[in-house]
């Protein structure tokens, strides 16, 4: 059937990228006020109405890119950049969907210039008559006088799309999606540049751009981590060339958005030590260096933005946040209950035991890398999605930092596979007003069951190598240049 070509999944997934962002209109994230007679709520019925479209249109864009993925797997050769952006083009106008952070960045970057402190208080400082105040009006309630989480580097975007705009909140979140474009292109090129491993380029876009988690999230939603992964895979894409410098400059700017970033600092330092042909010298080399160039980033990039050095102390404001996707939180708050009357210190412990976790998993992971027996860019992307997995705050689109970067590194392989099934379930867990219904995980459970069962019988290509680009030689990192 023609549905299941190429040229099928292309049309299909375009038709499903309108439909969410036609239902958008109606059931979008809309501003509270503001939205210039455009983002208005519609009444109930609409607003139903638009609801159903949009879960229409996601089923669709997720059935078309499974499909998709599994002809590049089996040796398609197709535009999938070409696909990419048919499926982007319908998102390009549309409202903040699935999530009201968008409208905390423009709130934020309204105090960078009202001259609040940004790491001392929310946007609920910002009075009737100041910048941002109607973005500040639609921020989220957990977010209200929740001190901003993110470096200075993305507060000055933040601050230059409101004094571009003058706070006006349709501007703004037009200007915030032209950003969120910029980050899609970066990753478009970091991931082509990689190479995707034996998978090849198309495929690597496949997983890590073409993803609905990342159409709906990124470019519909505007979360910020699409920019800290463009960034981050920038840098290592250009510490994979041998200009780890300059890479480490683009993953300190990373930091400087969302502060995982830094993991990509320990696997350039894996990259610079291996081809220092290891050794005490290059170990060091690899473990001193990398952190000296991103913190001279962040120390520059925190004086420009005149926000001082509060965003040390705010990285752990999202944690005292419960998200149910959060297994560290949601057990620790079971243990808890079922401990002592207080569940919080309870909660607290197991939080940090699983942050602990994670950091020995990270290093085993790097170690591996370090002795050759993994691809440190795989191990990358593995440190990342095992930090998501169990840091005690977790949201959908947080998949997304290890997700693109195993797609840059082995799209795919097992990992990449099960990341790909994870992407297809989570884009369902919000509904489009940004809210986390009930409902939303019970059809992201059923897409993840089935997904899980899909891989176990079938796999890409039915045995979880591609068909269609050969394998290439091991990555060859090069002697470091400093530039």
């Amino acid at each position: 059937m023609w549905v299941f070509s190429a040229s099928g999944c292309r049309w299909l997934g375009a038709a499903g990228s309108l439909a969410v962002a036609a239902g958008g209109w109606a059931a979008g994230t809309l501003p509270v006020r503001g939205g210039w007679g455009l983002w208005e709520p519609r009444g109930s019925a609409l607003t139903l109405a638009g609801a159903l479209l949009a879960y229409l249109g996601l089923t669709l864009l997720v059935a078309a890119w499974w499909r998709y993925g599994v002809l590049l797997a089996r040796g398609l050769r197709d535009g999938v950049v070409a696909t990419l952006a048919c499926w982007t083009a319908p998102l390009l106008l549309a409202p903040p969907l699935h999530s009201a952070d968008v409208y905390s960045y423009i709130a934020q970057g309204a105090m960078v210039l009202e001259g609040h402190d940004v790491y001392g208080g929310g946007p609920s400082v910002l009075g009737p008559g100041d910048l941002g105040a109607d973005a500040a009006a639609s921020v989220g309630g957990h977010w209200t006088d929740t001190p901003a989480p993110y470096g200075p580097a993305f507060l000055l975007l933040a601050a230059g799309v409101v004094k571009l705009t003058g706070g006006a909140v349709v501007p703004s979140v037009l200007l915030m999606r032209l950003i969120a474009l910029g980050a899609l292109a970066l990753v478009v090129w970091a991931v082509r540049g990689i190479g995707g491993g034996s998978g090849g380029p198309a495929g690597a876009v496949w997983l890590a751009a073409l993803n609905p988690l990342f159409l709906v999230h990124v470019v519909g939603g505007l979360h910020n981590d699409g920019l800290m992964i463009g960034l981050m895979l920038g840098g290592v894409l250009l510490a994979v060339r041998g200009r780890w410098v300059l890479g480490c400059v683009l993953v300190g700017l990373a930091t400087m958005v969302k502060s995982p970033a830094a993991v990509a600092l320990l696997f350039i330092g894996v990259m610079v030590a291996r081809a220092a042909g290891g050794g005490v010298r290059g170990v060091a080399k690899g473990l001193v260096l990398p952190g000296l160039v991103a913190g001279a980033v962040a120390a520059g990039a925190t004086v420009l933005a005149g926000t001082g050095f509060g965003w040390l102390r705010t990285q752990s404001v999202a944690g005292a946040i419960h998200t149910a996707l959060s297994v560290t939180s949601d057990l620790g708050l079971g243990l808890g209950l079922l401990l002592a009357d207080d569940p919080d210190p309870v909660k607290g412990v197991v939080q940090r035991l699983g942050l602990l976790a994670a950091l020995v998993i990270i290093g085993v992971l790097a170690w591996r890398a370090w002795k050759g027996l993994l691809d440190p860019v795989v191990g990358l992307g593995l440190s990342l999605a095992a930090l998501v997995a169990l840091s005690p705050m977790v949201q959908p689109w947080y998949l997304l930092w290890g997700t693109a970067v195993v797609a840059a590194g082995a799209w795919w392989s097992r990992a990449g596979q099960v990341l790909a099934v994870f992407s297809a379930a989570l884009v369902y867990e919000t509904a489009p007003s940004g809210r986390t219904p009930w409902y939303g995980f019970v059809v992201a459970g059923v897409v993840l069951a089935a997904g899980l069962v899909w891989l176990r019988r079938e796999s890409w290509g039915g045995d979880g190598e591609p068909r269609g680009p050969g394998p290439r030689e091991p990555r060859n990192l090069g002697a470091p240049r400093n530039l």
